[in-house]
């Protein structure tokens, strides 16, 4: 009976994370995790919390917090990854960080002690990988906007007269628009060391941030601060090893570059283990190969992170003579294979239809909640007031109807409905 109260504060921050804009179904393994990196009263502070990035005023004010007692709480939450403090040029605001990009990522890569990270490490894996309730809640079905999207390398990129590449599909203009670096520690890989799974020698500090997302990791210590030609290294190294590049799924302010591997990355296993074809949004681009100069070694093949390039026998050939089929329903669009092709058969397309990037990270949130159901904790963002939680009820069926759901997402009213929610926002 004494342990009550305390598993209640735990479901109602379970219930709180799961309405923000990753779903976070409830089970005893995700139970486990929040005890494992909330106290109760940071788990009765975050439900507390409104739902939109706010000052310590407002928290203050909505919660009942004071500010004396709120601010080191607020503190401790920001270095353990579980909150976000953002600079808005005149004061910090808070919020909620979601299972990911957030405590996963954050927590794995913490340096501070008093974490037990081989059985964190273990729970995650159980709830993230195992269970099949996170993947089918945030990684199937119909979804079109993920956390992350793939990122090509430009030397992989065609050169044709007729053929626009934009600054966001490269890493180099990516890079030249910001003027603060960091790297941590890649949460995928110090997972798969603690459970005894990393099969590569690549380093664990491998995670890449800019602009405002590296000065809140290494404002808070998760990250460090790095030179913009240690950025340039590491890219590097990434191409020398194939790896696939994951950024930040937006085309304004990309706040991080992910350096993966097939043997670690958990997106990407998703996708080849789990059939989670949604984990990952790809580029705007295509592999293809020209057959003419395929030598039928293979390398592209087993370049490919998710299994999307199989070896076949070539048309009108013998079983022994095999080429290169992609799978263009799979396909990231990554490049990978392109830079393992020593024939140059390889090479990639631009897709038929152009893939839907947000424009900005908040335009990425917005739309994400308004895919999984969770659009009106944004709008109605006060999380006691009793007038917010009916209308949450009220616009939340609304917003779940499919054809309204469609509509909004649809080119004709996507623009206009993320105008009047941005205005709303900076108001």
């Amino acid at each position: 009976m004494g342990h009550r109260p305390f598993k209640e504060a735990y479901q109602q921050l379970g219930a709180r994370l799961d309405s923000l804009s990753v779903r976070t179904p409830w089970s005893e393994t995700f139970h486990e995790i929040l005890r494992e990196l909330y106290s109760v009263d940071e788990a009765k502070l975050i439900v507390a919390m409104p739902f939109r990035p706010s000052s310590v005023e407002r928290i203050s004010r909505l919660s009942g917090y004071p500010p004396s007692r709120l601010e080191p709480m607020l503190d401790r939450l920001c270095k353990k990854g579980l909150t976000v403090d953002l600079w808005d040029g005149k004061q910090y605001r808070y919020v909620v960080s979601p299972l990911v990009v957030g405590i996963f990522e954050f927590t794995m890569m913490r340096t501070d002690p008093g974490l037990d990270r081989k059985k964190i490490s273990r729970l995650f894996s159980r709830y993230l990988m195992e269970e099949e309730a996170f993947g089918a809640a945030n990684f199937t079905g119909d979804l079109q906007v993920s956390v992350k999207r793939a990122l090509p390398y430009e030397e992989t990129l065609p050169d044709l007269p007729d053929v626009e590449i934009l600054d966001y599909e490269k890493a180099s203009a990516i890079i030249d628009e910001h003027d603060c670096f960091s790297v941590g520690i890649c949460s995928c890989r110090h997972e798969k060391f603690h459970l005894g799974r990393m099969r590569c020698d690549v380093p664990l500090e491998t995670c890449t941030s800019f602009g405002n997302a590296a000065r809140y990791l290494v404002r808070n210590n998760l990250a460090r601060e790095i030179s913009r030609s240690e950025m340039l290294d590491i890219l590097a190294r990434s191409k020398d090893s194939a790896f696939t590049l994951c950024a930040d799924n937006v085309r304004d302010s990309v706040g991080f570059i992910c350096h993966c591997c097939s043997c670690c990355c958990n997106l990407l296993e998703g996708i080849r283990e789990k059939g989670y074809d949604r984990a990952l949004t790809t580029s705007n681009w295509l592999a293809d190969c020209d057959m003419d100069n395929c030598r039928g070694c293979g390398k592209c093949a087993k370049a490919c992170p998710i299994d999307a390039v199989a070896m076949q026998a070539a048309p009108g050939k013998n079983e022994n003579n095999q080429v290169p089929k992609v799978d263009d329903e799979l396909c990231l669009g990554c490049g990978a294979c392109i830079l393992r092709c020593d024939s140059r058969a390889m090479h990639l397309n631009p897709r038929e239809q152009r893939v839907l990037h947000p424009a900005t990270s908040f335009e990425r949130i917005i739309l994400q909640c308004l895919e999984r159901g969770t659009l009106q904790n944004l709008v109605f963002d006060e999380p006691n007031s009793k007038s917010h939680r009916f209308f949450r009820g009220l616009v939340g069926g609304f917003l779940r109807l499919s054809p309204v759901k469609k509509a909004l997402m649809g080119d004709q009213l996507r623009s206009r409905f993320l105008q009047v929610l941005t205005s709303r926002n900076s108001g």
